[in-house]
């Protein structure tokens, strides 16, 4: 990001940053603990994926000062036989080189575009993005997330770089999250 020496993450947006999660309570998340520090959103989701045809998407957790895993992460699964499969299924079942330890991952409170999760009192205090409405294989999905931002990074300092990739529709920054969303008017 322009005046800074801090690497930052981009991602597409697993959500619209223009509507709100009408249901928290149909949210079908798993924590999945104790990863490997090698494990990313890729290899989480390929884990599960290869075993569930239902899952949705895969995050690992990253911590935003030091661009390194937190050791945890989120699976979310498009049914809920399969979530409960997965829960008893994969409980020490090897990802990398660590068994994973599994549990049910807990809305903590609704953000309207972010939500935090904690399991069995473990919080995800920064950069736990819901895999809400859409996925970053929606063809019609044209917002994107931009993490390990400096705390001031304006919007106009987020608009500046990604303007010269098309048409912005909107810039948001939640305050003290470390991340932003950038929506264009059409994905390319």
């Amino acid at each position: 990001m322009p005046n800074t020496e801090q690497p930052f993450r981009l991602n597409w947006a697993s959500f619209d940053v223009n509507e709100r999660q009408s249901d928290a309570g149909s949210d079908l998340s798993i924590f999945v603990g104790d990863l490997a520090a090698d494990v990313t959103d890729t290899v989480l989701d390929e884990t599960f994926s290869s075993k569930f045809q239902s899952v949705k998407g895969a995050k690992v957790v990253i911590d935003s000062n030091t661009g390194h895993s937190k050791g945890y992460g989120f699976v979310r699964f498009g049914d809920e036989n399969e979530r409960s499969r997965a829960m008893t299924e994969m409980n020490g079942v090897y990802c990398s080189s660590r068994p994973m330890r599994i549990s049910v991952a807990t809305p903590k409170k609704a953000f309207g575009y972010q939500q935090q999760y904690y399991s069995q009192g473990r919080q995800a205090s920064n950069g736990a993005v819901e895999q809400g409405l859409h996925s970053h294989n929606d063809s019609n999905n044209a917002t994107i997330f931009v993490g390990g931002l400096d705390s001031d990074v304006s919007d106009d300092d987020l608009r500046q770089p990604f303007s010269q990739f098309g048409e912005i529709i909107s810039v948001k920054i939640p305050p003290g999250k470390g991340c932003g969303f950038v929506l264009f008017a059409n994905r390319a």
